[in-house]
C-alpha cells in the first residue's frame, strides 16, 4: 500500500481532532445532564420545604429592630451591637458576633451601588447582614431568588418602581420587603444603614455581588475579601448542618 501523502496525512489529523473535540463536548454535556438529573430532584425537594430550613423569623427580626431603634435613638454603632449580641446569645453557633472588628467589613459594589456590609449569617438558603453607607449610593437592586426584606437602621431608603410617578420612602423602623423576582430603583439619598435579611436561595445572588467588582471597579482585594467571609460563614454553617 502505498505511502499517504503529506496532505492526505493533514486531512486524517483534522478529523481525528474534530473526532477528539466532538467526543470531549459530548462527554462535557453528559456530565452537564447527569448533574442536572440528580441535581433538580433535590432542588425540587429543598424547594417545597425551605421553611423548614430558616432559622431566623421575619416578625422577630422586625421586633428586635425596634427594639434596638428604641434602646439606642440616634446611635447606629449601638443599635447593630443590641442587634447583633441578641442574635448571638439566641443562635451562637450561626451568627458571626464580631460587627466591632474592622476587618469583617467591606466594600460591596453591586447594581452600580456601593456601601459597607458586615456579614451576620450566611447559608444556602439565608443571608443576614448589616448594609449601608454614611454618604449615600443609588443603585439596581437585582433580581434575586430569594425575598429580602430591608430593615432600616437609619437614615432613608428611597425605592422607585417603573409606572409608578412617586417613590416609595422608607424610615429608620420600616421594612421594605423586596419580593423574590421582582425589581425596582433604590436610593440611599444620604447616610443610611439597615439590617437585611434574604431568605430563599442566596448562592445565585453571589453572581450579582460579585458583577461589578469584576466588570467595573476590579477591586480585587475587595472581591476575595468578600469571597473569603461569605464562603467562610456558609462553609461554617453546612458543617453544622444549615443549609
Amino acid at each position: 500500500m502505498a505511502p499517504k501523502s503529506k496532505s492526505q496525512q493533514q486531512q486524517q489529523q483534522q478529523k481525528n481532532k474534530k473526532k477528539s473535540s466532538c467526543c470531549s463536548l459530548t462527554g462535557f454535556l453528559t456530565v452537564i445532564g447527569i448533574l442536572v438529573g440528580i441535581l433538580s430532584p433535590i432542588v425540587y425537594m429543598i424547594e417545597q420545604n425551605l421553611e423548614k430550613f430558616y432559622i431566623f423569623d421575619i416578625e422577630e427580626l422586625h421586633d428586635l429592630t425596634q427594639r434596638g431603634l428604641s434602646a439606642h435613638p440616634n446611635d447606629t454603632a449601638a443599635i447593630v451591637n443590641y442587634i447583633v449580641s441578641e442574635l448571638h446569645e439566641k443562635h451562637p453557633n450561626h451568627v458571626n458576633p464580631k460587627h466591632d472588628d474592622p476587618a469583617e467589613w467591606f466594600f460591596n459594589n453591586a447594581g452600580g451601588a456601593m456601601g459597607g456590609m458586615y456579614v451576620v449569617h450566611a447559608s444556602i438558603t439565608e443571608y443576614l447582614i448589616i448594609f449601608g453607607s454614611a454618604v449615600g449610593t443609588e443603585g439596581h437592586t437585582g433580581r434575586h431568588t430569594a425575598d429580602d426584606y430591608f430593615h432600616i437602621l437609619a437614615g432613608e431608603q428611597w425605592a422607585y418602581t417603573p409606572g409608578d410617578y412617586k417613590p416609595e420612602i422608607f424610615q429608620a423602623g420600616d421594612v421594605h420587603h423586596l419580593r423574590r423576582g421582582t425589581v425596582k430603583q433604590y436610593k440611599m439619598p444620604e447616610g443610611c444603614f439597615a439590617l437585611e435579611y434574604a431568605r430563599g436561595w442566596i448562592p445565585p445572588m453571589l453572581f450579582f455581588g460579585f458583577a461589578d467588582g469584576l466588570t467595573s471597579t476590579l477591586d480585587l482585594p475587595t472581591l476575595w475579601r468578600m469571597s473569603f467571609i461569605t464562603g467562610r460563614e456558609m462553609i461554617g454553617n453546612l458543617l453544622l448542618a444549615k443549609i
